[in-house]
């Protein structure tokens, strides 16, 4: 079928019925693969020809999983790997090396902000931040070691919507890759790709698996950089000696990004994906569009009411008209807002944690993007490691409260709630 919609994509996925006539893509629980002859087994290892070696490099259930998602993106290849930190690692160490540097947003999960700071520091790669509302910003901080330009489709958890065209403008005036976290929008929302991005990444854990039953990541290669004539990338278009000399772009093409993270930084570092895990991940992304309609239905009425409450002293939601960021989230999000909304809980600090303590219905976890409603507290979890400066420069006050808003009935959702604030 030409033209298939996302809708349709997501439930039937990239999986072909096999000579069993499953419905459901096999789990292929096998660390390695028989190889035919010695012929076949050298040229595998030479990259001439296409095939399965080892697990840790490619598996035949995650790769249903890497096409679905690459298809859903609109990218041409994906790589699949353990988590969503590894997937941001290891696109990281494809791009820069030593002495480079990364501009990305200072609005990003703690995670992140934690592994660019503390991890990449370490391995002597620089992270330059800038306030995403402020293309200027970025653009100062461009040199000539910058290898990628980074941003959140939805900050986590500050609902951010980032202009997507301008910052393609950006990173194509300086031949530079612009890498987007997809993570909380989904493909549902907003297709990166479709705007301009050249790389998107997902923690999978989150909306694509929705049910807060597994780990995963994936890396989506747009398949539109030049990365032979940016200038800033020989290690793609000089001859690679650990592979006799291979050649990225002439041998890959198009998908030379995607290709050099899996027989580089994956087969070198690991951080592999389980196939179990890849296949409740591609059966959570048959219901992807479902369940973000109601996540957004939900949040959009959660916030409404969260704005009556006399105990509740702000709300920040991006898909509430009066929003600072529902300019940019009516632009560019297909239903004028994300699931996640933040809320500062008069009283500060106890109080918020009070709050924490009372909800009985939602879930006081480190986790979103799952079926079941999440609250957080950030200044004391997801962003604890954030010095206080930081935090306060990106409006992670002491009182705020995080909710990634669940599939269950609102009217259930919001008397939690007025419990909780008014116990």
């Amino acid at each position: 079928m030409k033209n298939i919609s996302l809708e349709t994509l997501a439930v039937h996925g990239s999986y072909k019925k096999d000579e069993t006539g499953a419905t459901n893509p096999p789990i292929y629980l096998s660390n390695a693969y028989q190889f035919k002859d010695g012929e076949h087994a050298a040229a595998l290892f030479d990259l001439s020809t296409s095939g399965y070696i080892y697990t840790r490099l490619n598996n035949p259930t995650v790769a249903v999983l890497e096409d679905t998602v690459a298809a859903l993106e609109g990218g041409i290849a994906a790589l699949a790997c353990s988590s969503g930190q590894f997937a941001e690692f290891m696109t990281i160490i494809t791009l820069a090396k030593q002495g480079d540097n990364i501009v990305t947003s200072n609005l990003l999960y703690g995670g992140t902000h934690t592994l660019f700071t503390s991890q990449f520091a370490r391995f002597g790669i620089e992270f330059r931040f800038a306030d995403p509302n402020n293309i200027a910003e970025f653009e100062k901080l461009i040199d000539d070691k910058t290898k990628a330009i980074y941003i959140e489709s939805v900050a986590n958890p500050q609902g951010v919507v980032p202009d997507f065209k301008a910052f393609a403008e950006l990173a194509n005036k300086h031949k530079l890759p612009l890498v987007v976290d997809n993570t909380c929008a989904t493909p549902y929302l907003v297709r990166p790709i479709e705007q301009g991005a050249h790389i998107v990444i997902h923690s999978a854990t989150k909306f694509l698996s929705g049910h807060g039953n597994v780990l995963g990541g994936i890396v989506v290669d747009s398949g539109k950089f030049d990365w032979e004539n940016s200038g800033r990338f020989n290690e793609f278009s000089t001859p690679d000696e650990s592979y006799h000399g291979l050649i990225f772009t002439k041998h890959f093409g198009a998908a030379c990004f995607a290709a050099k993270m899996r027989v580089s930084a994956m087969r070198d570092i690991g951080g592999c994906i389980s196939p179990f895990n890849a296949f409740l991940i591609q059966t959570g992304i048959g219901t992807l569009h479902v369940r973000m309609q109601r996540h957004i239905e939900n949040a959009k009425k959660l916030a409404a009411y969260l704005k009556t409450n006399k105990f509740v002293e702000w709300v920040n939601y991006n898909g509430l008209e009066d929003n600072k960021n529902y300019k940019m989230a009516s632009a560019y999000l297909k239903d004028n807002g994300a699931s996640i909304l933040t809320f500062g809980v008069k009283g500060g600090y106890e109080k918020s944690k009070k709050f924490i303590e009372k909800v009985r219905l939602a879930l006081h976890v480190s986790n979103l993007g799952d079926i079941k409603t999440i609250v957080t507290h950030p200044a004391s979890t997801t962003h604890r490691q954030v010095p206080q400066d930081e935090l306060e420069s990106t409006g992670i006050t002491a009182n705020l409260i995080r909710v990634s808003v669940g599939i269950e009935n609102i009217d259930d959702i919001i008397e939690d709630f007025k419990n909780a604030l008014e116990d």
